[in-house]
């Protein structure tokens, strides 16, 4: 980690927060760089590539930076996507709220403000949210994102099943998976009420005045796309019919090609750069969603991505393009037990699912081994030669023989010694495997899931499963193990597995974090059904909505209605039409930082300097138009303007229109702030504490407070 020079007369808490959140710059935007962290003391290395990772590998001993890892884990941890904008947020407020102290701006002042600031942003971005039906009713004819053909199968639009023959494990590299059994692809926002002191009348005037309001160009601008065209011929969603009802419906021309929902639009928006782990993601959902009745109605109908039933499986050593999903659940196991294999595939299996450990000695919690009590068997001699282990092992064989049952599914661990005896008898277990796991099984098979062995009966038995390896040749993870990859499914199993491959074993980790991070943005997105326009809009909008604001004169009704100046002194009223432009830039060099690093992180500019350069240009633009969000969506409607698009890509019509989810978007930025705010608080009243005086001030130079 770099290091940083505090200066000690200055506020220490936010000083040391702003150096932690400089390490993590380069892990947002859509070219993100991993980092080496190398331990001082054993110098050892690990490399990391996700805000979460890098602060776990940090040391974080100090109080600032328990606070600072619990916001991100508490981030991270709800909503598995955000802990970058909050790190970013954190340290870019953090040093201009020591910039606001420096300046002497009342600690109270700085808090009101800034929360009141922040809570008017939050109000104004609400007219870039887009509606997620909106979304796939638009869709843009121009192949944004996977540049997929759909195969020629009889699907709903939205279920069209993509064909890279870059991601998709062809035949000759999976012989030994059955083609009918292995379908691959590769592939609590609170409302919150304007505080009147930053309630910005004159932009409200202007939008009033404007040719075009920014709901209208919102609506041109998803009315301007095309859709994709399908193989679907004769489907209700696709065909002349449903263009002429968008004609009765929206007084306007349809798109000039056949209607159509498509997943598509949508995980391109939402995959920030990293195409692909969404297409991963993409492939996941069509897979877990081709069996419903989804054909039923339009797009415009709620439904959501269960990311409780996807699983990853990390491969190391293995080539990039073996990365893939399929239907059931891939694991690993010891080639030892992979012996079987040869017995068991290609035929249904019977299953028992065990919630618990399978071992000799596993009891339930509230088990408690009765004292001074023997147990008399009938024959002392076979006590004498077979240990209770071994007791115990042969009486789950007989259970097993007795309901013919060949596969064991166990969510805690598992006897070594019963492996043994069960490879033996070809018989399959597997240990460790997620309650989510089990439960699909349950469903799909019929099996009941069991504590104990002893409790296994005809009627907790699943039939119908097979198992198959995923991969003919052996894994070798570098620790000297060899270990073979398996395929578990049955018919009708809502269950899939994102295999992740990487011949780099230490990057394994980073593809993991971000598959998992594109998963949960599309969950979001379709839970909510609503999106920001991203690429830096929103953030952009309330830099734009703050700077107006910041030229805005301050009305003396204003002073009172404010939430936190109620019965205000006179003095506090005079101070707050003084510092309220000062605070208000505080706020709004946050939103510029952030988007500054964004741009950066998309290679388009080599320094920061020529970044905010580009962002005061339309910053100037914004707030001359008189409406900013009307400006904003003038722009984003311009794909190759530069402005709020992906920026990836050097063919402006194969830039992706850009998305962020909401309200994980907007709990970061509340987080970052809480935090900020908090720190200052505390450090502040630990400072200005009655044994303060007490202290000298060349003693205190080099205490830390916190």
């Amino acid at each position: 980690m770099a290091r940083r020079v505090i200066n000690k007369k200055r506020h220490l808490g936010l000083q040391q927060l702003s150096a932690f959140a400089d390490t993590g710059r380069t892990f947002l935007g859509p070219v993100k760089s991993s980092k080496f962290i190398i331990d001082e003391e054993s110098h050892e290395s690990v490399v990391v590539g996700s805000t979460v990772r890098l602060l776990e590998s940090l040391d974080l001993s100090s109080a600032v930076g328990q606070l600072l890892s619990e916001a991100v884990q508490a981030q991270h941890n709800t909503y598995r996507t955000g802990a970058s904008t909050l790190l970013l947020l954190v340290g870019a407020w953090s040093s201009a709220v020591e910039e606001c102290l420096h300046l002497g701006v009342p600690m109270s002042l700085i808090v009101s403000g800034m929360s009141e600031g922040l809570d008017s942003c939050i109000e104004e971005v609400t007219s870039l949210k887009v509606p997620v039906h909106d979304v796939f009713d638009h869709i843009d004819s121009t192949k944004t994102f996977s540049e997929l053909e759909p195969l020629n199968v009889s699907l709903c639009p939205f279920l069209q099943i993509p064909s890279d023959t870059g991601l998709i494990l062809k035949e000759r590299d999976l012989k030994d998976v059955a083609s009918q059994s292995l379908t691959t692809y590769s592939l609590s926002e609170r409302p919150v009420k304007s505080a009147k002191l930053f309630r910005p009348q004159a932009t409200v005037d202007a939008d009033k005045n404007t040719s075009q309001t920014p709901q209208t160009l919102r609506n041109s601008l998803l009315a301007g796309g095309r859709c994709r065209q399908s193989v679907l011929t004769h489907s209700r969603h696709c065909n002349r019919e449903a263009s002429d009802q968008w004609t009765s419906k929206h007084g306007a021309a349809a798109p000039q090609t056949d209607r159509c929902g498509d997943l598509g639009e949508l995980a391109a928006g939402l995959s920030h750069g990293d195409h692909s782990s969404m297409r991963l993601v993409e492939g996941a959902i069509r897979l877990q969603h081709q069996n419903t009745s989804m054909c039923q109605g339009s797009w415009m109908m709620p439904f959501t991505f269960d990311t409780s039933r996807v699983f990853t499986c990390c491969l190391p050593g293995l080539p990039e393009t073996f990365s893939c999903v399929c239907p059931g659940y891939v694991t690993v196991v010891s080639m030892f037990s992979a012996t079987v294999l040869e017995d068991l595939q290609n035929q249904p299996l019977g299953v028992v699912l065990i919630e618990g450990d399978l071992t000799e000695n596993y009891r339930h919690l509230g088990f408690n081994k009765s004292a001074n009590v023997q147990t008399v068997l009938e024959s002392m001699k076979k006590l004498q030669q077979d240990s209770s282990e071994e007791l115990w092992t042969n009486h789950v064989l007989q259970v097993l023989v007795k309901f013919n049952v060949n596969l064991v599914l166990v969510q805690g661990t598992v006897s070594e010694h019963l492996i043994e005896k069960c490879v033996h008898t070809k018989r399959l277990v597997i240990g460790s495997v997620s309650g989510s796991v089990l439960q699909a099984f349950a469903e799909a098979s019929g099996a009941m899931q069991v504590s104990y062995i002893t409790q296994v009966n005809e009627n907790s038995v699943g039939r119908g499963v097979s198992v198959t390896s995923w991969r003919s040749s052996p894994l070798d993870a570098g620790d000297g193990i060899s270990r073979m990859a398996i395929l578990l499914k049955t018919e009708g199993i809502n269950l899939v597995t994102a295999v992740l491959t990487d011949p780099v074993t230490a990057q394994l980790q980073t593809k993991e974090d971000r598959f998992w991070t594109c998963a949960y943005r599309l969950h979001y997105a379709l839970k909510e059904q609503k999106v920001f326009l991203g690429g830096g809009a929103v953030e952009f909008l309330c830099l734009s909505h703050l700077q107006i604001l910041m030229e805005q004169p301050l009305n003396n009704g204003d002073q009172i209605c404010s939430g936190g100046l109620h019965n205000t002194s006179s003095w506090l009223a005079s101070s707050l039409a003084l510092y309220r432009p000062t605070v208000l830039k505080c706020l709004a060099d946050g939103w510029h930082k952030y988007l500054s690093t964004v741009i950066c992180n998309t290679a388009n500019y080599s320094s920061e300097f020529e970044a905010r350069t580009f962002i005061q240009h339309h910053l100037k633009n914004a707030t001359d138009s008189g409406s900013p969000s009307s400006y904003i969506l003038n722009e984003y409607s311009k794909l190759s303007s530069g402005v709020f698009s992906s920026g990836i890509s050097n063919k402006p019509e194969q830039i992706p229109r850009v998305y962020d989810i909401v309200t994980p978007k907007i709990e970061a930025w509340r987080r970052a702030l809480d935090l900020v705010l908090l720190v200052l608080q505390t450090d502040s009243e630990i400072i200005t504490g009655s044994g303060h005086t007490q202290i000298k001030s060349q003693e205190s130079e080099g205490f830390l407070f916190l």
